[in-house]
């Protein structure tokens, strides 16, 4: 067996997730291997939709614009929402081409592509060796470092490859999850859905909303992806089989209400078992779970892949200020209590979707029989598109905890208007930020610290940035500056804290330093 050593983090997987970490990792010196099963990307689609807050993560390490250009534009009629039986409308959103984060903010991509495009930029990366078409096993984890060895799929001699950390995203049948004893946490939803992915061709008579179809014979969902592909989801009803749910004939019955069948090709039809779960831990050791093999959600609001990527926003930060000396592996215990807590509101909130379908689908079996639907409970109030829910903040970690509120700006994504500065020059927010963690105030007088808080932001190479000078052309700068001066936002964009009343800038440089557990 060969050994190849001193690599700072190994990745297993090189799904969208596991490719993206490659990147960004990359990007950030460290010195990556990568190891993947497969030597080719998955060629059917799976994820469909991705949040202009990854898209931003992507702008950071310059790929932004290469992403969006994959990206569906937002298209006459695109919305989001929920209909009756009769596929009338009863609520939901618009779609929109820009968003708090300076991007569409949610954006139809076909995954082949998209994985595509990310694992040629992993492979082409300096830092990055890879071993694609590589089995990952006997995994080590001791004396603070890592070791795996990386077997050719087709047998042959293995390559024993060692690293200070590794990073699990081998999807949610994960080797390496079992391998550490991880057990899943049930959130209570498990139903068998039919997935059909068609290509439209000339003449079909689909719209461009997607909708949660409220019927109560049969729940379903269109969704209308990256032209010219279309997705529908069907629940299984009790005692169907997926060996007739497959069957052509019964796809096309299906899909003749939403138009004829010479109007489109089948790409790929399965059977799933929807869940909702998150595992009871994230990191054992020197070892990280991420992606699917960390959370599994209903895909009603389109989160799968986005949490995962966010697990690995997280990380990306995170990792190279311990491997550089100047954070305390602390900081990195972290990541189970602020990626759980947020990918589970995430996951009970796809649930809540989904019983709200089921509700709604119980009003209209009610007003059939003319009898007195039944109220909506609380907790599915505000759970459709469009009722004015919104992502969570973070609640644990690196923030202000005190600050945190449902209402705040503390814990959430700093926003990124387009600005024009002194030069005349057009661009987003965050390019004047730089790539680390930034001090942003309203003016240079709203700067002026101490000596220590000086070298705290030097140490980890924070920048700081006035936006004085600068005007929003498309957007809003953050709204923490109608009542505060100045805000530390981290790397991945979420607001640390804010200066107030009682809090100033020095006492927010501190309470950064201790957050971090900087060296």
């Amino acid at each position: 067996m060969t050994s190849r050593s001193e690599f700072d983090v190994i990745i297993v997987g090189l799904g969208p997730v596991g490719a993206t970490a490659a990147i960004l990792f990359g990007e950030a010196g460290l010195k990556i291997a990568a190891i993947e099963r497969d030597e080719e990307v998955y060629r059917l689609p799976r994820a469909v939709n991705l949040d202009g807050e990854i898209v931003r993560a992507l702008q950071r390490v310059g790929r932004g614009e290469a992403v969006d250009a994959i990206m569906q534009s937002v298209r006459p009629g695109d919305r989001a929402g929920f209909a009756n039986s009769r596929r009338e409308w009863l609520f939901g959103s618009e779609a929109r081409d820009f968003g708090v984060n300076g991007w569409q903010p949610m954006n139809m991509f076909d995954q082949p592509e998209l994985e595509r495009y990310l694992r040629d930029e992993a492979l082409s990366h300096p830092n990055v060796t890879a071993f694609v078409g590589y089995e990952a096993d006997n995994l080590v984890d001791s004396n603070g470092a890592t070791r795996i060895t990386a077997t050719p799929n087709g047998g042959g001699e293995g390559t024993e490859i060692r690293g200070r950390y590794l990073i699990a995203c081998d999807g949610a049948s994960s080797s390496i999850r079992r391998q550490l004893g991880i057990e899943w946490q049930s959130l209570g939803y498990d139903h068998n859905w039919l997935v059909v992915d068609v290509t439209v061709k000339a003449g079909h008579t689909l719209d461009n909303a997607t909708v949660q179809v409220c019927d109560p014979e049969r729940l379903s969902t269109y969704v209308c992806t990256k032209d010219p592909y279309r997705r529908w989801e069907f629940r299984m009803n009790e005692g169907e089989t997926a060996e007739h749910m497959l069957e052509t004939e019964t796809i096309q019955s299906l899909i003749d209400p939403w138009t004829p069948r010479d109007t489109y090709d089948i790409r790929r039809a399965a059977v799933y078992q929807f869940h909702a779960a998150t595992a009871n831990r994230w990191r054992v050791g020197n070892v990280f779970i991420a992606g699917d093999a960390a959370h599994q959600t209903p895909p009603f609001l389109g989160q799968g892949m986005n949490a995962g990527m966010r697990d690995v926003i997280n990380l990306a930060w995170k990792l190279p200020m311990v491997v550089r000396g100047i954070a305390d592996d602390r900081l990195l215990d972290t990541y189970h209590a602020v990626r759980d807590a947020h990918a589970r509101d995430l996951v009970e909130w796809a649930v809540s979707i989904g019983r709200l379908m089921e509700h709604l689908a119980d009003v209209e079996r009610a007003e059939r029989a003319g009898g007195i639907p039944p109220e909506t409970p609380p907790a599915l109030q505000s759970s459709g598109y469009g009722q004015g829910r919104e992502q969570p903040p973070l609640r644990d970690g690196a923030v202000m905890l005190d600050q945190v509120s449902d209402t705040g700006s503390t814990g959430y994504l700093f926003s990124q208007p387009m600005v024009r500065d002194a030069r005349g020059r057009e661009l987003r927010l965050d390019e004047q930020l730089g790539a680390g963690f930034a001090l942003v105030a309203r003016s240079n007088a709203d700067t002026e610290m101490s000596a220590q808080s000086r070298a705290v932001l030097d140490r980890i190479g924070a920048s700081v940035v006035t936006l004085d000078g600068l005007e929003t052309t498309r957007g809003h700068f953050d709204r923490l500056f109608k009542g505060s001066a100045a805000a530390i936002v981290r790397p991945d964009r979420i607001v640390f804290g804010h200066t107030t009343e009682t809090t100033c800038l020095d006492d927010l440089v501190g309470a950064l330093a201790e957050n971090l557990h900087l060296t």
